[in-house]
């Protein structure tokens, strides 16, 4: 898995500072866990079926539903950006501040969007 750009790294979201935050997701948490852990089981079948020297296309259609399985996960977690941060965003009671914090949440949602696709 590559690094994150370091544009992500050096700058992050005032809400991930040291105190806690409730993220998007906070609610429905534990149901990502387990689709994630389930991903995680299917990826070590895959790592079995090659060491077991199974069939090229059998390993081909379980990395696919592995692809999709994350896909699924990534669009959750897309959704749940959108309507957590960027609706609360547009909460902001100062109009300025609100416009600089719906552009900055809907940026971030975007190049996210960008790198999935890619």
């Amino acid at each position: 898995m590559a690094a994150p750009p370091a544009e992500a790294t050096q700058e992050r979201a005032p809400e991930q500072s040291q105190h806690a935050v409730e993220h998007g997701y906070t609610a429905n948490k534990d149901a990502y866990l387990r689709r994630l852990k389930r991903i995680e089981g299917q990826v070590r079948g895959i790592a079995r079926m090659v060491d077991e020297d199974k069939y090229c296309i059998d390993i081909l259609t379980q990395v696919s539903a592995v692809t999709k399985a994350l896909h699924a996960v990534s669009l959750g977690l897309v959704e749940e950006h959108i309507g957590h941060c960027v609706v609360g965003a547009a909460a902001e009671p100062d109009p300025e501040a609100r416009a600089e914090a719906i552009d900055a949440k809907v940026k971030e949602a975007t190049e996210a969007i960008g790198r999935l696709l890619r």
